[in-house]
């Protein structure tokens, strides 16, 4: 690993602001899901189904992996999500030992209004998320 150009006042401040426009949009998402009725894991466990790239479910692991969760908790919060009528587990298709997680019409519809807030919240806030300097930390020397 080759040493980079030590930090100046300005990459410090660059990362503090990221930071807190990251924190922001996050206490938004929470805010607008507990006002939906939901828990913040529920919306992202609905997301992550609808969002996983090229199908539309997503196994137990493969929401572990996006939520950055250990797997049994990734279990219970399928788990909580089904209960609550949001969710459906089917076992895997090809491997019967993966449980594939579908969304229920009412987990759509849930869905579809909080992701439309955060669509509108993401466009009002596209002026304001841009961190000078920021390309800073994102470029490697020689490229990696």
């Amino acid at each position: 690993m080759s040493s980079s150009a030590p930090l100046e006042q300005a990459d410090f401040e660059a990362l503090s602001e990221f930071r807190y426009q990251l924190r922001r949009f996050l206490r938004f998402s929470e805010d607008a899901a507990q006002s939906a009725g939901l828990t913040p894991l529920h919306y992202l466990v609905l997301l992550h189904i609808k969002g996983f790239p090229g199908q539309d479910w997503a196994t137990v692991g493969q929401l572990a992996e996006r939520l950055q969760m250990q797997h049994h908790g990734a279990v219970a919060l399928v788990s909580r999500c089904e209960k609550a009528g949001l969710v459906t587990r089917n076992p895997g298709v090809h491997d019967k030992r993966q449980v594939c997680v579908r969304l229920t019409a009412l987990g759509e519809k849930n869905l579809r209004h909080l992701a439309e807030l955060h669509r509108n919240e993401l466009r009002s806030l596209s002026n304001v998320f841009k961190v000078a300097r920021i390309s800073a930390f994102n470029d490697s020397e020689g490229g990696a």
